[in-house]
């Protein structure tokens, strides 16, 4: 036997499925009483509008075969939904039974009128919400049909309905890579999600971040977050070769989220000093090209990785009320483009791989105290 064989062996043995169908009234029953857990935080992340959403109902009613669910059975005997949160969100929505994060059931759906079925515009589920909804007859039939589970048992691997997760969400995907990491880090370590998404709307943060609406949107400025506490204190031969800098972020929060000896309240006030110090002494004009005797164009990664992560580094040994550290920090800053090294390594083509081994230890160097 190969060692490929061997491998893939190994790793089939750690996993352990089963699947079934089930009816959608079954899968209500499970929600009401506490034993599927679909993850109401993952619907600031999964953006499906009204029509979206009243296309799945519509589907149902026709009786049009749903792709399979993915869920992975927890020790507690809970199911955890890894795929397909926001088509079950939308049918608990339409019941009206769904609640939101923080445990309060939300308004029921409001369906729009659909291409085969231009009679659902302005139908609820039941009376209970409104006189125009379903009949009896209707609301039997949608909870009869039937969908199609797979099931991740809870002898897998416990990292398993994580990887799965990852890959269903990624390949093909219209969510950013944070995105995808936000949503995992929720299901591994929830407190971790919170305090990350806190630093990367703190007030210092944001203001030397000047970023679009389209960046925040894809979250962005919480993967800024994560490359500061992944990078700032990195083994430099761990970001070298041919190293892709996605998969290293998610395998580093995944390890960051495991660790119990990780200090967040320590690490957090350290980005705050920080990003404090970066605002009083740059501005928005932090991880921006300094040409001509002014700060021109729009953030720079390159440079973040220099300056930012540089004072980062070092930030134990600085002081925001000594005008001297100030003074080093714009220093290094203005005299940055003249650095070849920095040149050669911080164009558009430049990859991370190549970037971080370079960037990282400059900004180190150049920014200690």
């Amino acid at each position: 036997m190969s060692n490929l064989d061997i491998q893939i062996e190994e790793k089939r043995r750690a996993i352990h499925t089963d699947a079934y169908p089930m009816s959608i009234g079954e899968v209500i029953n499970l929600y009401v009483d506490g034993d599927l857990d679909i993850h109401p935080e993952f619907q600031r992340i999964y953006r499906w509008n009204q029509g979206q959403k009243s296309r799945l109902i519509e589907s149902i009613l026709l009786g049009i075969p749903l792709p399979s669910f993915f869920v992975a059975q927890r020790e507690d005997g809970v199911w955890d939904v890894v795929d397909g949160l926001q088509r079950l969100s939308t049918i608990f929505s339409f019941l009206g039974i769904y609640k939101n994060e923080n445990g309060n059931i939300e308004a029921p759906l409001k369906l729009s009128g659909t291409e085969y079925l231009p009679e659902l515009d302005g139908k609820y589920w039941s009376e209970d919400f409104n006189e125009s909804h379903l009949s009896k007859e209707l609301q039997r039939s949608f909870k009869r049909e039937k969908i199609d589970l797979k099931i991740i048992k809870k002898e897998s691997d416990e990292h398993t309905k994580y990887e799965l997760f990852q890959r269903l969400n990624t390949f093909g995907s219209s969510l950013s890579d944070q995105e995808v990491r936000n949503c995992l880090l929720i299901m591994i370590n929830k407190p971790m999600y919170t305090w990350l998404t806190e630093l990367a709307i703190n007030e210092h943060f944001t203001s030397v971040f000047p970023l679009t609406a389209k960046q925040v949107d894809e979250q962005y400025h919480v993967e800024l977050v994560l490359r500061f506490l992944a990078l700032k204190d990195v083994d430099i031969k761990k970001v070298k070769g041919g190293m892709d800098i996605g998969d290293f972020l998610t395998k580093r929060l995944k390890e960051l989220a495991a660790d119990t000896s990780f200090d967040m309240n320590l690490e957090g006030a350290r980005l705050i000093k920080t990003f404090k110090i970066l605002d009083i002494s740059l501005g928005e004009s932090a991880f921006k090209k300094y040409q001509n005797s002014r700060y021109l164009g729009a953030f720079s990664l390159s440079i973040f990785e220099v300056i930012g992560l540089g004072v980062g580094f070092n930030i134990d040994d600085y002081d925001e009320d000594n005008p001297a550290h100030l003074a080093k920090i714009c220093e290094v800053s203005q005299q940055l483009l003249q650095n070849p090294d920095f040149v050669r390594n911080s164009g558009s083509g430049a990859r991370a791989s190549t970037r971080l081994p370079n960037n990282i230890p400059l900004g180190r160097v150049a920014l200690a105290i």
